[in-house]
């Protein structure tokens, strides 16, 4: 028994990884809004650190504009109502209307909530 919840709990947890990828490619202020904690901290490969309105709006401006999404690598663990994400992200970027690519070492802080699972932290690292 204990088996099936915490396989159910990663399948949240990865559909929630899943539908926030496809949002970060297809931006909608709605969605993004309903599964992203207000105290987000959003940590950049740069050291540049977002809040959940810095992160937003840079996503629905267009200034980080993600052409294609790929993750990899992908482990979930859960912990009463808290998730750790861990996945390589490469990207197709058209930030500014500048063409390019990342790869990146990508941790996520998942806070299950009433209605789901949602982001409560992100950072990301250059992979070596």
């Amino acid at each position: 028994m204990f088996t099936n919840f915490s396989f159910a709990q990663n399948t949240e947890v990865e559909d929630a990884v899943t539908k926030l990828a496809t949002l970060m490619v297809a931006p909608d202020s709605v969605a993004l809004d309903k599964m992203i904690l207000s105290n987000l901290s959003y940590g950049h490969s740069s050291g540049k650190i977002q809040t959940k309105q810095e992160f937003m709006h840079s996503l629905l401006s267009g200034e980080s504009d993600f052409v294609d999404i790929n993750l990899t690598n992908q482990t979930v663990i859960v912990q009463n109502k808290t998730a750790l994400v861990r996945h390589t992200l490469n990207a197709k970027t058209n930030d500014k209307n500048v063409p390019g690519s990342v790869k990146l070492y990508i941790l996520l802080i998942w806070s299950k909530e009433r209605t789901g699972w949602k982001l409560l932290g992100r950072q990301a690292v250059k992979v070596p």
